[in-house]
């Protein structure tokens, strides 16, 4: 046995993990701190034998359901291969070509794409409290299906995103800050600047930097929150974020200088997002159909961000990081490139191109990353199925 693979699993047997077989993955604080270090140790696991050509399918068939509610590129191909990765096929559940568009209920639907599916996916993200409520009937629905023995079996929920959290983004975040520091303890300590940074657009969501300053603190790294005024995320999350440090012995500050949260950080997240108060009034807006108030709300708050464009990465702020253009730089992408796919944006390309090959290493931890949190929602002993595919040693691609 590959001894990093089976460092893995040593580690993997010692966490308990048994909560997580048959159930969703929605958000990573409703997870244990065990539960989320054996999520990315199943990550590395499932990795690591990829890049040996040992095939991780557990499935021999099976259907996995996507439903981006809002667009995507990075999360959507990552839930296609992460599901792949397992063994399943994908279908992407387009609403407006579904019998959703003739007023079908949530819980019809629910079911009706559940009979031969394994896994749903579902990123709905658009709107403050939808997302999660949405998901939340789902799950619901087809876990009254299977009481009922109308469905063979209880599909895994995964969220590809909601309006509060990004677990797959968040935790291939943290899977390639472990890979980078050499470990997850390794982590305890380090600097971390997640702040607003500003974008010709006005709204984005407040998942990202919600679902970062939530996982890292769990895991000893100070985190200093950095935006304008007005720019607050939600506050109870915010709250939770504080408590999560003190329970690690870490800190969690919030500045408004974008130049105070980069002073000597180890890691910086620079990312836009939409002021949580302004993300409310614009569910309101849609919710009673008013159009015209969306309108009058999106030039406010362009306007308002036009207010901030000083709040962008680079150079001179990378100079005041621990260790200067060579801090890891972080983003979910995509950026908002200055000079490159805007006039003036969250980055400055001098910056953006000196990490760039870091970016997209970050970006490849999240098929695993979603790989991960389905085996270990399927896999009821997860090290001896991991032994398994090991022993089994059936090659992934058949090199001749």
């Amino acid at each position: 046995m590959d001894s990093t693979f089976r460092n893995y699993l040593g580690q993997l047997e010692e966490l308990d993990h048994s909560k997580m077989y048959n159930n969703d993955f929605l958000h990573t604080w409703d997870k244990t701190t065990n539960e989320l270090r054996a999520l990315y140790l199943v990550a590395d696991a499932l990795r690591n034998l990829r890049e040996r050509n040992v095939s991780t399918r557990i499935f021999d068939s099976g259907l996995a359901v996507s439903n981006f509610r809002d667009n995507s590129t990075r999360t959507r191909f990552s839930f296609a291969s992460g599901t792949n990765m397992l063994g399943l096929q994908l279908q992407d559940l387009d609403e407006s070509k579904s019998q959703i568009a003739h007023g079908e209920t949530v819980r019809e639907t629910a079911t009706m794409i559940s009979f031969m599916a394994d896994v749903i996916g579902i990123r709905d993200d658009k709107f403050i409290g939808e997302g999660d409520a949405y998901m939340k009937e789902v799950s619901e629905s087809v876990a009254q299906s299977y009481a009922d023995g109308i469905l063979d079996h209880r599909p895994t929920l995964v969220s590809l995103q909601s309006d509060s959290d990004h677990p797959t983004q968040s935790s291939a975040d943290l899977l390639y800050l472990i890979n980078e520091f050499g470990g997850l303890d390794n982590l305890k300590d380090k600097k971390v600047a997640v702040t607003w940074a500003y974008s010709p657009s006005y709204g984005k969501p407040l998942s990202c930097p919600q679902s970062l300053i939530m996982l890292l603190t769990r895991f000893g790294m100070n985190v200093t929150l950095a935006h304008p005024e007005g720019y607050d995320l939600m506050p109870e999350l915010v709250k939770q974020a504080g408590a999560y440090a003190k329970e690690s012995g870490a800190t969690f500050t919030q500045a408004h200088s974008m130049e105070e949260a980069f002073e000597g950080a180890d890691i910086v997240v620079p990312k836009s997002w939409a002021p949580y108060a302004a993300m409310e009034k614009r569910t309101k807006l849609y919710a009673a159909g008013d159009s015209e108030g969306i309108d009058v709300l999106e030039k406010e708050l362009l306007a308002q961000n036009a207010t901030h464009m000083d709040w962008h990465c680079t150079s001179e702020l990378m100079s005041k990081t621990a260790k200067g253009m060579d801090t890891i730089y972080m983003h979910p992408l995509p950026a908002d490139i200055e000079g490159v796919s805007c006039e003036h944006g969250e980055v400055v390309s001098e910056v953006f191109d000196v990490h760039r090959d870091g970016l997209y290493k970050e970006a490849s931890y999240k098929p695993y990353a979603v790989a991960a949190m389905i085996f270990l929602q399927k896999a009821k002993d997860p090290v001896a199925m991991l032994k398994e595919l090991e022993q089994r040693g059936r090659s992934r691609w058949a090199r001749a």
